[in-house]
């Protein structure tokens, strides 16, 4: 993943008032990778998140056919 991707989450953060499935937009990759700096926006382009989660929590989505072949990590969460 990196900045601009669209994602969404894996799991719950209650203290940042996101639920799974929530889609957001990566604004920055920290250091290593383990962390990204994801935005939340509502369909009126108001802001309701901006938040540090791990990357073990987040899906990237994609809006075009992907390729799979050589990729066994398609669709696996460690």
């Amino acid at each position: 993943m990196k900045e601009l991707d669209v994602i969404a989450c894996l799991d719950d953060f209650p203290e940042e008032g996101l639920i799974r499935g929530q889609v957001g937009t990566i604004v920055h990759e920290h250091v290593g990778g383990t962390h990204f700096e994801v935005e939340f926006v509502d369909r009126t382009g108001h802001t309701y998140a901006l938040a540090t989660l791990p990357a073990a929590s987040l899906v990237q989505l994609h809006f075009e056919k992907v390729s799979t072949k050589g990729n066994s990590n398609v669709g696996r969460r460690d």
